[in-house]
């Protein structure tokens, strides 16, 4: 009997979320407060706040309209917040709260397209769709200024630095740079040396020159007294921001004299430094491989000494200013996520690959984020090798990369493999020791992958770049795409699963047929093997997942209950269990001796590509389509436990009321059991107060002495205990008692005390009339009794 409840506990019963990674930059403008510990960012209808040292969202704020965010702006004191929404509504916030201060009509007749701050931090200046550009007196809430002439969108306002001043510059579709006086409220001048898009300017510190940027490859240097183009910088790049450097030399940027210099970030995906003077680059970033580079945002944080930029991936990179040393990595957006794995010999880090050619490593405890570069198109799968060092993934540019993570929790390209004629779909890591890899591709065949020896010692130094890796057995195994790889337990199994209904067995390393495994009525996504039985897993896309066994190729089981496609299965519990994702958005938890679906977890909103669990078998992982990556905590022996108390708790109270009900201490005994909110318990109270000879006096000195929260819930208890016969007296005693000593104003006064009341007149009304019949009949049973006249027994005597 032991052994069987060790069985049991053995089993999973349920999964809680413990992490979200989820999307919280989906691109635009992003912000660094003067500190450089918050960054604000836009994501769809809501402004996020990070905490720069831990990359965790603090606030995230949505305007009461619940409509996409165009545009925001912090003030320079960074005390004040306005976002602008498509529903033409400017909200000033109290971001440290998360609360809105004041909500107000932009009066622009289209969405608003820019804001900018003026060095005050009282004014605000906003752009519109509508081609027109308001000033706003934040303070004394109200507009100040409405400057038209602009054609198209106003995507650019900045104000001078100098507020004495009262310049604002602005830009639109016309590629012309605005010079406005509030004082005067007209255009001073219009800076036409652009040929397309201006997207950016920014002033010197002591606001003579003003540096715009374009998408037409030129940064112009202008002197703001004359309003001239003092030097035009050609910059072979479409530039989405420039910044100008401050006035002090910066050896490792290549700033070794004084003079005017400034950054620029754009469609070559590098920072680069420029000598306005002379034009000339001073320095450049290293170009690293890989589409979705190109930067698409860049601002400067003087105060703090921090660089931020923005690629078009939507990742965040922080620098340092005066080294261009890289601080921080932030992954905005993952798109679609494709596979996942736990990395870490104790599953410390995560690595994600989604819809892109980087790789994103997170730190678990502090939510660090690293981006590897080195695939030049999707990466498709991942596997992780046993001690969790080295893992491996594979990509549409038809190669493979292993990478290892050292102890700092550094991740570096160490090997890198190419040969498939067509995308790799699907990888998977030698389990006894690092010696190989396996490959599935689209062009139908199976690569093995050996891994050096040189490959595995620690001592192998990165700078020499990746090991190439060669491909020791290619095997043709299936007419479709293969979908999955799985290697055995004992590195001697290769399982394939293909688009082509079958999975197949072969004998590892040189890929020979053992068996192939068909029932299946539609392509198969994931295969594996079991940790500890000779079966093997297949998930397909017919939405059920068979167990197959490996001696005689037959069906031992199926699982049915997902309603689309199962993309991912794994082994839990030692073998016992079972854990699958589909496109329905699903996580499913089975046992595989009764065949039954113990848990759903319904967390994600779209495919679950990724699903992986952790060495000690106590986390989950997953990542799906929605951008979403969950961290999922088994917490079955938590919940055992919890339930185990509450078992527990209600024992002792009911044997405290027991005891209670045994020395007659009956309004003790109502009030617990009115405490433990079971109506039942607190019926079988008031039937041993009833039985009790001095019955009615018990009840009512009982009743009248409880709380007024006791009395409310009693009389929601009577409403119950009212619609059955059985009860019903129980009821109508209680009652009595309130009705008789309690004043009509206070019943009136309880809470609920009307539904109630409707509740209980036709179920009393009904007693009523049932007790009416009752009493009817057994009058008339009385009358007959009284009325009947036994006949006398002949003698029998006589008769003889």
């Amino acid at each position: 009997m032991e052994e069987a409840v060790v069985g049991v506990s053995r089993f999973k019963a349920n999964y809680a979320v413990e992490r979200k990674i989820e999307p919280f930059y989906k691109g635009g403008k992003v912000q660094l407060d003067q500190t450089g510990q918050h960054l604000f960012c836009v994501c769809g209808t809501k402004v996020n706040i990070l905490d720069v040292a831990s990359g965790t969202v603090l606030q995230s704020l949505e305007q009461e309209d619940h409509e996409d965010i165009t545009a925001f702006d912090l003030s320079p004191d960074d005390e004040v917040l306005v976002t602008a929404s498509r529903a033409l509504l400017l909200a000033h916030w109290a971001w440290r709260e998360g609360s809105v201060i004041r909500l107000w009509k932009a009066i622009h007749t289209a969405p608003v397209a820019t804001m900018a701050f003026d060095p005050t931090s009282t004014l605000l200046a906003t752009g519109g769709c509508d081609g027109a550009v308001r000033i706003w007196d934040i303070v004394r809430h109200y507009g100040t200024h409405h400057f038209r002439g602009s054609p198209g969108v106003v995507h650019l306002v900045a104000f001078h630095p100098d507020p004495a001043r009262l310049l604002l510059f602005s830009s639109a579709t016309d590629a012309a740079i605005r010079i406005w006086s509030l004082q005067g409220q007209s255009c001073l001048a219009v800076l036409t040396s652009h040929y397309s898009a201006v997207t950016s300017l920014t002033f010197s510190a002591d606001g003579h020159t003003m540096l715009s940027s374009g998408r037409d490859k030129i940064c112009i240097v202008w002197d703001l007294q004359s309003h001239q183009a003092l030097r035009t910088v050609p910059v072979f790049e479409s530039v989405e921001a420039a910044v100008l450097l401050p006035e002090e030399l910066a050896p490792e940027l290549g700033v070794k004299s004084t003079g005017l210099y400034f950054l620029t970030a754009g469609n070559q995906g590098i920072l680069r430094v420029w000598e306005a003077a002379s034009g000339q680059c001073v320095h450049a970033q290293q170009q690293l491989p890989g589409p979705g580079r190109e930067l698409t945002y860049c601002t400067l944080v003087r105060s703090a000494g921090l660089l931020l930029s923005v690629t078009a991936d939507h990742n965040l990179l922080l620098y340092e200013a005066h080294s261009l040393q890289l601080k921080k990595q932030f992954a905005g957006y993952s798109e679609e996520v494709l596979d996942v794995r736990f990395l870490g010999p104790k599953d410390s880090h995560i690595v994600v690959a989604s819809n892109s050619p980087c790789l994103k490593v997170f730190e678990l405890q502090t939510s660090a984020c690293q981006i590897l570069h080195g695939h030049t198109d999707i990466v498709l799968a991942l596997d992780v090798f046993r001690k969790g060092w080295l893992f491996a993934s594979c990509a549409k540019d038809q190669s493979i990369r292993v990478w290892r993570m050292n102890k700092a929790g550094e991740v570096t390209c160490v090997a890198q493999g190419s040969g498939h004629t067509h995308s790799v779909g699907t990888i998977c890591c030698s389990r006894l020791k690092e010696t190989f890899l396996v490959t599935g591709s689209q062009d139908c065949t199976v690569k093995l992958w050996p891994l050096s020896k040189a490959l595995l010692s620690k001592s192998t130094a990165p700078e020499s770049g990746p090991v190439v890796l060669q491909a020791q057995t290619t095997q043709r195994c299936h007419d479709k795409d293969i979908n999955s790889v799985a290697v055995a337990p004992n590195d001697k199994l290769l399982a394939t699963g293909s688009q082509d209904r079958t999975a197949k067995l072969w004998a590892l390393p040189q890929c020979q047929l053992l068996g192939v495994f068909s029932g299946h009525r539609r392509g198969l996504w994931c295969v594996q093997f079991s940790p500890m039985d000779q079966v093997l897993a297949t998930a397909s896309a017919d939405g059920t997942i068979k167990l197959w066994a490996l001696q005689d190729f037959s069906c031992l089981k199926t699982f049915e209950g997902h309603d689309a496609s199962v993309l991912k299965v794994a082994f839990v519990s030692r073998g016992t269990q079972l854990l699958s994702s589909g496109s329905d958005g699903l996580v499913k938890l089975w046992t595989i001796k009764n065949n039954e679906c113990v848990r759903t977890l319904d967390a994600h909103q779209d495919k679950v590509w990724g699903l992986h669990c952790s060495q000690l078998d106590d986390r989950a992982l997953t990542g799906a389509s929605d951008s979403c990556v969950i961290l999922w905590k088994d917490v079955t022996e938590e919940e055992q436990a919890e339930e185990q108390a509450k078992q527990e708790e209600q024992m002792i109270k009911q044997q405290e009321l027991d005891n209670l009900l045994q020395e007659k201490r009956y309004l003790r005994a109502l009030g617990l059991a009115i405490s433990l909110d079971r109506p039942h318990t607190v019926l079988s109270v008031i039937q041993a107060i009833r039985r009790d000879p001095e019955a009615s006096e018990k009840l009512e000195a009982t009743v009248l002495r409880l709380r007024r929260d006791q009395k409310e819930a009693l009389l929601r208890f009577c409403v119950t205990w009212n619609t059955n016969s059985r009860h019903c007296h129980e009821a109508q005693a209680v009652l009595g008692v309130l009705l008789r000593h309690e004043a009509p104003e206070e019943l009136l006064a309880y809470e609920g005390v009307r539904a109630s009341l409707e509740a209980l007149l036709p179920y009393t009304e009904r007693h009523f009339q049932r007790l009416s019949r009752t009493l009817q009949a057994a009058t008339f049973l009385d009358f007959l009794w009284h009325n009947m006249k036994l006949p006398t027994l002949p003698a029998a005597s006589s008769a003889l």
